[in-house]
């Protein structure tokens, strides 16, 4: 029997790791998808492909864009130092719409699987400031996503 598909977006990290844990778990065939965007440490990628074969995961894609286009980040622009410790507000190691850029381009991949599961794994507890990990912004992309 044929397993539902869905995308899961794996980073390599702690949250992105469990996530596609928990889709396996609820018997989906995990379809990991991955991001070179310009970041400066692309050690993440190597944990994600360590973490989706670890796991079975059979179709694994790292998909390339480039986010430094736009600056506006630590993690992406290196004429701005990334910072030892938090501050207040939305810090600079956040890239602008990133999330929303990788949702909806899991979005158009799930189109092609036929999948109607998007999974990922943001912390609404520890968001770090990130306007893009907050409940709010990934229950208005849910929303977007069934129009």
């Amino acid at each position: 029997m044929n397993k539902p598909k869905a995308v899961v977006l794996l980073s390599g990290g702690l949250d992105s790791t469990t996530v596609l844990a928990i889709a396996r778990d609820q018997g989906f065939e995990p379809c990991a998808l991955s991001f070179r965007y310009g970041q400066r440490h692309a050690i993440e990628l190597d944990y994600a492909r360590r973490v989706a074969r670890a796991m079975g995961v059979e179709n694994h894609v790292v998909a390339e864009i480039d986010l430094r286009v736009f600056g506006g980040s630590a993690l992406t622009d290196r004429s701005i130092d990334v910072p030892e410790a938090g501050g207040e507000g939305i810090p600079v190691t956040y890239v602008p719409a990133r999330n929303t850029v990788f949702l909806a381009l899991a979005l158009g991949w799930a189109e092609v699987l036929g999948s109607t599961d998007l999974f990922v794994g943001v912390n609404a507890v520890d968001y770090s400031g990130y306007p893009d990990c907050r409940p709010v912004f990934i229950e208005a992309f849910e929303r977007l996503a069934n129009v």
